[in-house]
């Protein structure tokens, strides 16, 4: 399956530059979306010297009109048939902190599902109009069991997972299919400074490849490493109280990202 106009979220750094690295050939067009200007434009650069266009917008992905407005005017010039929403910030406890900062909390849950919304719904309309198009939803493995650690981010990835389900069999008589991606521990600027345990992390190129592979055949979920997924559905088997004293038991201090993803308000509509 060979797409010919993507969009992509999340595409200044991390999974979201890797698939826009892979995908920038000759007769391609690349619209990308990322709020660090100067790494959005410097992957920008790479993929046209690779022969792909591109199209770019440093954005908030919470700025909802914003992004409906730009995403229309790509798609008018350059009919969208992939749309990757791999925009998406983590947040938790850690050394002092034994709850979640509250603003932390808030922005975790209005980015990765209220900008994956703001990412997906106008392109949504679109393909169901013309009769077809792929919706690539970025979720976790930490949507499988809810972490004592980072409680805000699996409830935003749950809900990402609730809503590619939902939605695939919604759309799918009108010719629109649904992806879900389910990463576990990927090496990308989101989790390089975690502390935590990190099975089977494989690097941001790996994690790329996989997803672009599924893609490419129509996968209906794309879900690596394949072990610690399966052993994450298996953990939702057991007790509670067996599973919690298990999750318990590890040492994680997810460092606070509040300049990070503090949001800029001429980016909102």
């Amino acid at each position: 399956m060979t797409y010919r106009s993507i969009l992509i979220s999340g595409a200044s750094s991390g999974i979201g530059c890797a698939l826009a690295r892979l995908y920038a050939q000759s007769g391609t067009h690349l619209a990308l979306i990322g709020r660090d200007e100067p790494r959005l434009n410097a992957i920008a650069a790479e993929c046209r010297s690779a022969g792909a266009a591109v199209t770019t917008l440093q954005q908030d992905v919470r700025a909802r009109k914003a992004l409906a407005d730009w995403i229309a005017a790509v798609d008018d010039g350059h009919p969208i048939d992939l749309v990757i929403a791999a925009a998406g910030v983590t947040s938790g406890t850690g050394v002092g902190r034994r709850r979640e900062n509250p603003e932390m909390a808030r922005a975790t849950l209005d980015i990765n599902v209220g900008g994956l919304l703001n990412t997906v719904e106008p392109v949504i309309e679109r393909m169901s109009i013309r009769g077809g198009g792929r919706v690539a939803l970025v979720g976790s493995l930490a949507a499988l069991r809810g972490l004592p650690y980072c409680p805000a981010y699996c409830a935003s990835k749950a809900a990402v997972h609730l809503y590619a389900e939902a939605i695939r069999a919604n759309l799918a008589p009108q010719g629109v299919r649904v992806t879900l991606i389910v990463p576990g521990f990927v090496s990308t600027p989101l989790n390089h400074d975690m502390i935590c345990p990190k099975p089977l992390q494989i690097s941001v190129e790996r994690a790329a490849h996989i997803i672009h592979r599924g893609l490419g055949r129509g996968a209906d979920v794309i879900a690596f490493p394949r072990l610690l997924y399966y052993g994450t559905h298996l953990l939702r088997l057991l007790p509670t109280r067996w599973a919690d004293t298990i999750i318990g038991q590890f040492h994680v201090d997810i460092p606070e990202r509040l300049q990070q993803i503090a949001e800029d308000p001429a980016h909102r509509p």
